[in-house]
Formats: structure tokens, sequence, C-alpha cells
């Protein structure tokens, strides 16, 4: 968002048109169709699909995990009496995609502190489903992320019963954006005209008297109250991406059987 607000898409000749795709699974086809050109699936979702025959590469990286931000977490149904990771034994859970990014931190979390994740049942749901599906009392909890977790928690539909993702190492990707290779090879000058506009974007987003100005960008495209847009915590920014980052969620799915095998994780990322 802040690329495209900032001018550093157009500067570089490229026409950006976002798009939202609720669900991060759906990505990949997208991008395999040419539906899209660029996506931004988490690094699991990527690795899954890669596995599964796309011929797809990262360019670049969007945000990174921190153990100081608290704007990812698990936020439980109001009433609902979840409080820790034994209590989501036999619970239903939504995640915003099976296998992506929150899907496996949160079950690497539930190993970390001793429970078996095969005893939890997850719903995949689109993030803006989320506070409703608690409402209606559908899920007893969701793995969720801000904007949209200050939103329930806001709204009195659930409380954060854990910020999970704390426990995870700083500086792992949580996004990547990749394209198909043969697309790459084909438009090396926009490829790389991507990869530097999106460098230039972090700089800028990581720089904190720009702080209100990027949380105008993002609520152009991402509809919310004035109030909640301003308390919404910020990752920091990610544009390169390196082997032993996204090597990490591949460790991380080979244990918990998302993976075959360790991919060439060289041969995926374009330098």
């Amino acid at each position: 968002f802040v690329a495209r607000e900032e001018g550093y898409f157009s500067k570089r000749g490229l026409d950006i048109e976002p798009k939202l795709i609720p669900l991060n699974p759906s990505i990949p086809p997208a991008i395999q169709s040419d539906s899209i050109q660029l996506g931004g699936p988490t690094p699991s979702v990527f690795l899954q699909a890669v596995e599964g025959g796309l011929d797809q590469v990262v360019l670049t990286g969007g945000g990174a995990t921190s153990k100081k931000n608290t704007g990812i977490g698990l936020v439980a149904r109001a009433g609902g009496g979840i409080k820790n990771a034994q209590d989501c034994i036999g619970k239903k859970i939504g995640v915003p995609g099976l296998g992506a990014f929150l899907h496996v931190g949160f079950r690497a979390w539930l190993k970390s502190q001793g429970v078996d994740y095969n005893q939890v049942n997850f719903v995949e749901a689109a993030f803006p489903q989320h506070g409703d599906l608690l409402r209606g009392g559908t899920l007893d909890a969701v793995v969720t992320a801000d904007p949209f977790m200050a939103r329930i928690v806001g709204s009195g539909a659930g409380y954060v019963a854990s910020y999970y993702s704390t426990f995870l190492p700083d500086g792992l990707p949580t996004l990547v954006f990749t394209a198909r290779r043969d697309w790459v090879q084909k438009n090396m000058q926009a490829a790389k005209g991507f990869q530097a506009a999106i460098a230039e974007a972090a700089k800028f987003v990581a720089n904190p008297a720009n702080d209100a100005k990027v949380r105008v960008h993002i609520g152009k495209y991402i509809k919310l109250p004035p109030q909640v847009l301003a308390t919404v915590q910020m990752s920091p920014p990610l544009p390169v991406v390196s082997e032993p980052s996204l090597g990490w969620w591949a460790d991380q799915m080979l244990e918990q059987k998302l993976l075959k095998a360790r991919p060439n994780l060289a041969s995926l990322i374009v330098k």
C-alpha cells in the first residue's frame, strides 16, 4: 500500500492494482492461472504450493515476526473461558488458511506448550468473518491479526487469550511476494522494479516519523474506524527474504507433515 501511495511503483513504470483475496491458500493458484501476476502468500502456503508442483519464486518480503509485536493472537469468544493452550483441546478454532502462517505458527506454539495440536479442531475462515463467527458461537476462538483482532476486541465479541506469536524467533517472514518463475524470466525489469519499490517502501515504513502517513495509506485499502486504525501495531518490514528465514518455516512444516521433503530454498528466491 505504501509503495503504491508514495509513488514508488509508478516511478519505476509499474501499474500495480491491489486485489483482496480473503483466503491465503487461494493466492498461489490465482498466480498460476494469471488472474494475478504477483501475490502475497505466507511462507508456508508458498512452500506447499511449490511442493505441489507450482513453479513460483519469491521476489521480496512483507512483514517480519517480532517478539515485541502483539498484533497477532489467539482471540477467544467472549465468555468462552479459553485462557491458555490446554484450554484449546477439543475446541473449534478458526484460522485464515489451513497451512498458512498463522496456522503453522500457532500449531508450533501449541506443541511448545505441551499440547498435541491434533486434538484441536481447526476451521478455515477468512479474516473478515472472524468477528461474526465468534459472535454467533460457530467458533470458540480464532487465530487472527490486526486490524481484525483490534476490531473484534473493540466490539466485545472476543478477548485476547494469548499473544502466542511472541514465542516465534525474530525476523521470520510473515508474507512473501511471489510470482511464476516464467513470468519473472519474461519480465525481469518489472520484477526488479517491484523489488526496489518494496525495499524503498520498507525504509519509509521503518521511519517512525512516517507512522501517521503509513496508517492513512493502510486505511485507504482496509476500511477501519480511525480509532481502531490508530491502535493497530505495525510489523517491522522485511523486504529481503533469506534462505535461513524461509528454512525455519520449511522445518516447521516438515515436522507438522505439511511438506514431504525440504525444498532447495536457494532456487526459490530471486536475488
